[in-house]
């Protein structure tokens, strides 16, 4: 089942910012870290994996920053944590080997289908959904043009 670990709560925290301020210009993660109080050592790690799977693209040399890799309509928040567990799985593994054989026969089995089942609907759930419920919040972007990003 996913965790709503730290790590995920930034990630998500962080496209969603890009989603919400970027204009004309890349979203720096100094600015992200300002606004979303997220620690900058948790950040970095968080972008640089985001980009590297797509999520986001990024920009490097002093407008550099973020951006969205492709339409907030076409990025769920499935996919942002499933770049999360990947990164966490690095350094927490879980051992599915842990258990007797009933745990092997029925406790992961069923496990693992919620989570199938939980992932599912996290795919359901796109950037440009929490995009609009953080307007319908109140929440505005610092930026006055955001980009739109079409193909």
């Amino acid at each position: 089942m996913p965790r709503l670990s730290k790590k995920t709560m930034f990630a998500i925290e962080a496209v969603l910012d890009i989603a919400m301020n970027a204009g004309d210009q890349p979203v720096r993660s100094g600015d992200i870290t300002r606004r979303q109080n997220i620690p900058k050592r948790y950040l970095e790690q968080v972008l640089q994996h985001l980009v590297r799977e797509g999520v986001l693209a990024g920009k490097r040399g002093p407008r550099g920053g973020y951006m969205l890799g492709r339409e907030r309509r076409r990025i769920s928040l499935g996919d942002i944590i499933r770049v999360v567990q990947q990164l966490e799985a690095e350094t927490e593994p879980q051992d599915e080997t842990v258990g007797s054989p009933l745990a092997h026969m029925v406790v992961w089995p069923t496990w693992n289908r919620l989570r199938e089942e939980v992932m599912s609907r996290m795919d359901a759930i796109t950037i440009e959904d929490m995009v609009r419920d953080a307007r319908e919040h109140g929440m505005q972007a610092e930026t006055a043009q955001r980009l739109e990003f079409h193909i």
